[in-house]
């Protein structure tokens, strides 16, 4: 495992980060969930992302058991707030109230007095930005929260929350979008953004929603198991399906195989490595169902690709990809 620091903070992640949405507290047992946690460690994965919304809140609390004992200063543990919680009126968005009340209770579920990184998972049009940083600066100012981020927000929002995050001394350090060799909508604005205010990109499914996994084939069923096969039916699964299950992508995605091979990695570990050639991605964040997952995609981890292989994928790939930044969030 190779570190970096977060943009410009001082803050140190591991290149790949293990996050729970949708298998931790749903998809497996618990008994796994634990077993996938101590594979990252034993891999050298320090970072660890969640959210209050995994799971019905069920993610943080098996993230919260799967390390208990685990020497708390040796990870980054990281969770966010946003998406609703409960019914009340006051259960979700980023309002002071619900910011402070969803901080304390994902402490308690993930057993730990503080978080390094509290991500704002969307943006919230709703609360002036001023009461969600001044809420946040107090968390940060109890010690309750060592770094602020923001998930799937736009350019123009990032900077008006990194003008305030100036104002009232909050470490704003970290973007988490969505980004992989298929999606790259955060190329044209957010990253530059980033770039200019110093913060780094902490990036989610890599793997874009699996279909760089290779596991997809023309014309042949869902396998078994697979993140298609277990939402079908759902709007993640149509939206999924409307996305990247097309012939066209596939027959793309094939062609990036022999790329791999080539270079001595899976497809899955060439998606993740591809990713962290940008020097703006701080830290991949990867799911997994079992260890096994986990000890693999790790050696994806200080892979440097030459400039020749980034040229062969965006040549093949380049009919497939979606850069439209209007996309963010």
């Amino acid at each position: 495992m190779e570190y970096r620091k977060i943009g410009k903070s001082g803050l140190r992640v591991s290149e790949i980060a293990l996050g729970n949405w949708i298998t931790h507290g749903a998809q497996v047992d618990d008994t796994t969930a634990k077993a996938c946690v101590h594979a990252a460690l034993d891999s050298g994965i320090t970072t660890f992302d969640t959210a209050d919304v995994y799971s019905e809140t069920m993610a943080e609390t098996v993230l919260g058991h799967s390390l208990k004992g685990i020497r708390r200063e040796s990870i980054e543990l990281c969770t966010k707030v946003f998406h609703p919680t409960g019914t009340g009126q006051n259960d979700k968005g980023l309002s002071r109230k619900h910011i402070m009340e969803a901080c304390h209770a994902s402490l308690r579920r993930l057993q730990t007095d503080y978080v390094d990184v509290y991500y704002a998972h969307r943006f919230d049009p709703t609360v002036s930005l001023e009461e969600t940083f001044l809420a946040l600066s107090d968390l940060v100012r109890q010690g309750k929260v060592l770094y602020v981020g923001v998930s799937e927000w736009t350019a123009d929002q990032i900077k008006q929350g990194a003008d305030l995050a100036r104002e009232l001394k909050v470490p704003f350090v970290a973007s988490q979008p969505q980004y992989s060799m298929l999606w790259r909508i955060i190329e044209a604005e957010v990253i530059p953004a980033c770039e200019q205010e110093g913060i780094g990109q902490v990036v989610w499914s890599p793997l874009a929603q699996g279909i760089l996994s290779g596991k997809y084939a023309v014309d042949k069923p869902l396998p078994e198991g697979s993140r298609a096969s277990t939402t079908a039916g759902s709007p993640f699964f149509e939206r999924l399906a409307g996305q990247w299950l097309r012939k066209e992508v596939l027959q793309a995605v094939e062609q990036i195989r022999p790329i791999a091979q080539e270079n001595g990695l899976t497809l899955p570990q060439l998606a993740v490595a591809w990713v962290l050639q940008n020097p703006q991605v701080s830290s991949a964040i990867i799911g997994a169902s079992k260890p096994e997952q986990v000890k693999e995609n790790v050696k994806a981890a200080g892979v440097r690709l030459e400039g020749e292989v980034m040229r062969q994928i965006d040549s093949i790939l380049n009919g497939v990809v979606d850069r439209d930044p209007n996309k963010t969030g």
